[in-house]
């Protein structure tokens, strides 16, 4: 186990001028701030760490590395969170002597809180961090997935390094990866290369443009149900709503849109690793951008609070939580089962792995519907495609 200690800086915040929340209505109240008063111990009983990254480099989006302060400013004046769900802010992470030393070091510390089953909370800094959470998720040689919301699909075609705009290669080539697949949620068509939504398509990811979910924001909640790590890039929302970043679009979430999709993250049975990047103080207005990207790590907190774990339960049969429904397609050798959780009303479909074996995919009632019309669902034929069969 390596000492946190070397890793991270602790909270340095000055006092703010106005505080509308004071004492133990406020955030800070119910979790442990590392102030630096004594040197990080034992975190084993602590299920959420914020950590704050201020490294923009490898990325156009200079100023971004004075985001994790001016989000936590924002954060700490909102209220406390519902429960007693046990949350430590660890302050920010030292950057490297260069950018790979930070991937390296992140990695580190990413793989410690995982083993001690504590979820990260990343304020970034930008998207170019994210090959430290393929290698904190990848080495213990498991399968994971990935829901990326933006405006852009970070992949290019052409070899270059690696940036903020082409993080996804490296994910997805990279020898060592154990990448299974990626959502993109959110992209905007005019600003996405048709031949790398193509590729995409090829390899059975799940792709929804800003469209497709705002008209059905409810069918994103299988993917990130299903997902190990959500990255959101505040370049997602709308200009007007997020003003500071560097390639804003006029288009986009607005900000009750992306904070609903925030807490679906925190509501995920799988969820291990949660970010988000690409907030730019420099580029901001009175704070704006600062403030909605703390209130993304609000919800998802106020979602991770609500959590009811059930995935684990699934193949009980005799579990009464459950009821199953057992359906005929005429495309299909063999029944399609769906699976309902009589307590949160969630779905998933049970198939088959070329061992045999049940494995659980999330869905939504929209696909149980499509079944009983005789349509094999999308997200079926992508997920026995994803198995092997």
């Amino acid at each position: 186990m390596i000492d946190l200690n070397q890793y991270i800086d602790p909270v340095c915040l000055d006092k703010p001028g106005v505080e509308p929340l004071k004492g133990s209505s406020a955030f800070p109240h119910n979790m442990l701030v590392n102030t630096g008063n004594e040197p990080l111990g034992d975190l084993s009983g602590f299920a959420v760490a914020i950590l704050g990254v201020p490294d923009d480099r490898s990325s156009v989006n200079t100023g971004a590395a004075q985001a994790p302060d001016a989000v936590r400013r924002s954060l700490y004046s909102f209220s406390r969170l519902p429960g007693r769900l046990k949350v430590t802010d660890l302050g920010n992470f030292r950057p490297g002597a260069s950018f790979d030393d930070t991937i390296a070091g992140l990695r580190d510390v990413l793989l410690q809180l995982l083993s001690q089953n504590i979820v990260p909370v990343i304020i970034g800094g930008t998207s170019s961090l994210m090959p430290a959470v393929d290698r904190a998720l990848s080495a213990g040689k498991q399968k994971w997935s990935m829901v990326s919301v933006d405006s852009r699909i970070d992949f290019t075609a052409e070899k270059r390094p690696p940036d903020s705009l082409n993080w996804m290669n490296d994910l997805i080539y990279r020898s060592g990866s154990c990448l299974s697949h990626l959502s993109a949620i959110g992209h905007q068509t005019y600003l996405t290369d048709q031949q790398v939504v193509n590729r995409f398509n090829r390899r059975h990811y799940d792709m929804m443009r800003i469209g497709e979910v705002r008209s059905a924001v409810h069918e994103t909640e299988p993917l990130f149900r299903d997902a190990s790590a959500a990255l959101f890039d505040i370049g997602s929302v709308r200009q007007s709503d997020a003003p500071g970043t560097f390639l804003p679009s006029a288009n986009g979430f607005y900000g009750e849109e992306i904070c609903l999709l925030a807490r679906y993250a925190g509501l995920s049975d799988n969820l291990k690793i949660f970010s988000v990047t690409e907030v730019n103080p420099a580029l901001d207005t009175r704070m704006q951008t600062s403030h909605l990207a703390a209130q993304l790590v609000w919800f998802f907190l106020e979602g991770f609070s609500q959590k009811q774990y059930e995935v684990s339960y699934l193949s009980d049969q005799t579990n009464s939580r459950f009821t199953r429904y057992h359906v005929t397609l005429s495309d299909l050798e063999s029944e399609a089962i769906f699976i309902k959780s009589t307590i949160t009303e969630r779905w998933w479909m049970e198939i088959r792995n070329t061992r045999g074996e049940p494995q659980y995919l999330a869905c939504s009632y929209e696909d149980y519907l499509m079944a009983n019309r005789d349509q094999v669902p999308v997200r079926w034929s992508r997920g026995m495609l994803r198995h092997g069969h």
